[in-house]
Formats: C-alpha cells, sequence, structure tokens
C-alpha cells in the first residue's frame, strides 16, 4: 500500500488527526513516510497548515501541498476567488506518485469529503484515487447521521471502482451515546469494508510524544497498529 488516499465523509470529522495518528503508526513501524496535502484552503502564505499539523504529531514525514488558497472554501471556489489556478487531479497524482517512489508510504489528504470539487470541470479526491488506483481511507464522525454519509462515501467509491480501504473514526467521544456504540457495528456494514480504528475526540490537542505513543492503539494492525474492533465493541457496550 504506498499510497492511501484520506477523506473524510465531511468537513471536521478528524481527517487530519486521522492522517497524523495512520503516520504515526506507520513511522514506529519503522516505514518512511509523506503525506500530501492535495489542496489547503483558509491558510494564508507561510502559515502551517494540515500537512504541517501532520508532521506536528505525527514525527518526521515529509510535508508537502499541491496549493493553498486563502479562504476557508472548497478547493474550486477558493481558487477562483483568489484568481489562482485551480489544483488538477492529475497533479495530485502525479506528485503523489513522485513521493511514493521515495517513501514507504504516502498519505494523500483531501479536503472535506470524497467529492468537493477541486476545479470548474469537477475534479475531485475521488478522481485522484482512480488516477493512483489507490485505496481511500474514510474517515467518519462517531454518532447519529454518520451512516448515512458513509454509506454515500462508499457507494461513490464503489460506482468508480475503488474499493474503500476500511472507515476510522475521527473523534469517539470520552461517553458515547447509544447511536455511537451501535454504530461500532453498522458502519463497517454500510461501508462494506472494515472498521480500522476509532481515535479518541481531543487526539489532536496532546502531546505530540504522547500522541505518537498512543497513536497504534488507535488503530487496527492494517494500519501499523495494535487495536481490535470487535473488543473495542465489547468494552464500549459495557
Amino acid at each position: 500500500m504506498p499510497v492511501l488516499v484520506v477523506t473524510g465523509t465531511g468537513t471536521e470529522v478528524g481527517k487530519t488527526v486521522v492522517t497524523a495518528a495512520v503516520a504515526a503508526a506507520a513511522l514506529a513501524a519503522g516505514r518512511s513516510v509523506a503525506v500530501l496535502k492535495a489542496a489547503q484552503t483558509g491558510v494564508g502564505p507561510g502559515e502551517p497548515g494540515d500537512a504541517a499539523e501532520v508532521a506536528r504529531l505525527a514525527g518526521p514525514v515529509t510535508a508537502a501541498e499541491v496549493a493553498r488558497f486563502p479562504e476557508p472554501l472548497a478547493p474550486a471556489t477558493a481558487a477562483r476567488r483568489a484568481g489562482l489556478a485551480p489544483v488538477r487531479p492529475e497533479a495530485v497524482a502525479e506528485r503523489a506518485a513522485k513521493l511514493a517512489t521515495e517513501h514507504d508510504l504516502v498519505l494523500v489528504e483531501g479536503a472535506g469529503g470524497l467529492l468537493v470539487r477541486f476545479d470548474a470541470a469537477g475534479g475531485t479526491l475521488a478522481d485522484v484515487a482512480g488516477l493512483l488506483q489507490a485505496p481511500v481511507l474514510v474517515v467518519a464522525a462517531a454518532g447519529l447521521g454518520t451512516l448515512n454519509t458513509t454509506e454515500l462515501t462508499a457507494r461513490e467509491l464503489g460506482a468508480r471502482g475503488i474499493g474503500p480501504a476500511g472507515v476510522v473514526i475521527g473523534s469517539w467521544p470520552a461517553e458515547p451515546d447509544l447511536a455511537c456504540r451501535c454504530n461500532l457495528a453498522d458502519l463497517p456494514d454500510v461501508a462494506g469494508a472494515p472498521l480500522l480504528g476509532a481515535v479518541p475526540a481531543g487526539a489532536g490537542a496532546l502531546d505530540p510524544a504522547a500522541f505518537r505513543a498512543a497513536a497504534p492503539g488507535w488503530l487496527a494492525p492494517r494500519l501499523d497498529g495494535t487495536w481490535d474492533a470487535e473488543a473495542f465493541r465489547v468494552r464500549q457496550a459495557s
């Protein structure tokens, strides 16, 4: 799995923190890692973006961006309003493929959900995954409403012939309600892919050393971790 595309089911679901956890677990397993942000929005020149945040939390990764735009909008809209050239899926795929020749793992992080538009032609992160023939890790919310957005994301991937690598819950609450607990069983069912982890709410605020030490415990062995989905479900049900 030299390239793994990371998408959210929407905004603010914990995608960047999950990307950092996957990077930290891979580094702990002795792998070299690059993180590529396809389109960074809402960040000015010289300000740290999501790729830099992944590096801060995870450790020594190669952090890169294809483009950035100042306003916190969808990339196509942000590019148009800034009078800048938009991101093209081909450019993202080309950059990721180059990084894959130099690293054991390349994590390509999208902006928002799978079908957020990069350009006026309708290019998206899904197109990037198709060009790279790369699996897609879906970062989902924990609570009510997540089944719909997760299934829509998985169906779109399936329609394009792209298999989801799995689902990671991006922010698992300290006191999960009934919907959260039920979703542990229902998410893999609607996604047609395994549940590969649950990152605790607030994990991004941890000291980087604590984050790196804990990250493998949030992720399944497929992501270089030790997390067990069935054991986690049993613990949360008790």
